[in-house]
């Protein structure tokens, strides 16, 4: 029977993560990432299976070679923490979820041998005492939550000698017992700063020297970071947006620095990007840009919330409404008076929403 490689990557922290963190973001960067380690996926692994904050995969022989295997585990590494990065540079929730996600870490365990296979719903499994032998790895005594983890067996069919790999890398031997039976592998602690992690265009920080177009304030009877939550979730847009006839988005993702969607309004595709300006200290800044609303050459609409007490908020909305031509600017001018209308009427709605909404779902981040 061929050799099979089992391959295991799985997030470090998880289990705090959850735990610790409001339940709706964790649950979307968790997902976000998972995604990103498939994509990753350049060997034509078999996703077996999803198994909370791992994954499990497979390939059947011939096994790949030290570099090639190699070369796909340097592939995750380098997708995983250079969307931690991203997370850390564009962040704009102020959750803990979203706080802590850059502390989640990755280890990647690999094993192969002989496997059988059983079929679930019309899917292969792998099965038999290899695959119980690479979870048993899984709970290993490497001192770390960030490493490559190799069973001896593996190690041995490919040529992995312990020691020095190269600059970065260097093998050290190591052995476990389960259930009296010592396993022995190969390991190395990966350090972040070694890996080629992903350039990310800077997020966008406006710096606008003008006062805006106009601007409207109200209370709400919620915490900033409530009322922020319920602003950028763009699944609520539709009930405080009159006129929404469709909106476009990625329902897996956190709303960041750099997150496009789009309205359709009256037939019209607005494109949106979110972006940030400074505020005053201790203050939430959540900031849409688009080039998509002629006559008007850049729209920046910003929601500036300050803290009231426990349980309080106040709002403070900005358009800014900007146009190159002088016949641009004469509309915008006429325009104004009847999108400050507008806005100040879909404000009023967003208070009606969030007064209306279920505590939980007010409170979740």
């Amino acid at each position: 029977m061929s050799q099979t490689l089992l391959f295991l990557p799985d997030i470090s922290g998880f289990t705090k993560f959850v735990q610790s963190t409001e339940l709706s973001h964790s649950q979307h960067i968790i997902a976000e990432l998972l995604e990103l380690l498939i994509k990753s996926n350049n060997m034509d692994l078999v996703l077996a299976e999803v198994e909370g904050d791992a994954l499990f995969f497979y390939k059947e022989g011939p096994l790949p070679t030290k570099e090639e295997l190699e070369a796909q585990i340097e592939a995750m590494m380098v997708a995983f923490y250079s969307q931690l990065r991203l997370l850390q540079k564009n962040r704009i929730c102020p959750c803990q979820a979203c706080i802590s996600a850059p502390e989640l870490d990755l280890k990647i365990i690999a094993h192969a041998g002989e496997v059988q296979f059983m079929t679930v719903q019309d899917k292969p499994k792998p099965f038999g005492p290899e695959v119980i032998q690479a979870h048993r790895l899984m709970k290993n005594s490497v001192d770390s939550d960030r490493y490559v983890l190799l069973s001896q067996a593996l190690a041995t069919q490919i040529g992995l000698q312990e020691g020095p790999q190269n600059q970065d890398r260097v093998f050290v031997s190591g052995r476990d017992s389960y259930d009296e039976v010592e396993v022995e592998y190969q390991y190395h602690v990966v350090r972040q700063e070694t890996l080629d992690l992903i350039p990310h265009a800077p997020p966008t920080r406006v710096d606008l020297d003008t006062a805006p177009t106009f601007s409207i304030k109200r209370s709400f009877p919620v915490t900033a970071p409530e009322l922020l939550e319920f602003i950028t979730d763009y699944s609520r847009r539709p009930q405080w947006t009159d006129g929404l006839q469709g909106l476009e988005y990625n329902k897996d993702e956190v709303t960041r620095l750099g997150t496009p969607h789009t309205c359709i309004i009256n037939d019209k595709h607005l494109n949106f990007t979110t972006v940030t300006k400074d505020g005053a200290p201790g203050q939430l800044v959540y900031g849409e840009l688009t080039s998509s609303a002629a006559p008007i050459d850049q729209l920046y609409l910003f929601y500036l919330i300050d803290s009231d007490g426990d349980s309080a908020c106040s709002l403070e909305f900005q358009a800014y409404m900007q146009g190159s031509a002088l016949w641009k600017k004469g509309l915008i001018f006429l325009m104004s008076s009847m999108f400050k209308k507008n806005m100040g009427q879909g404000l009023d709605l967003l208070l009606e929403a969030v007064q209306n909404a279920p505590s939980s779902d007010a409170s979740a981040s």
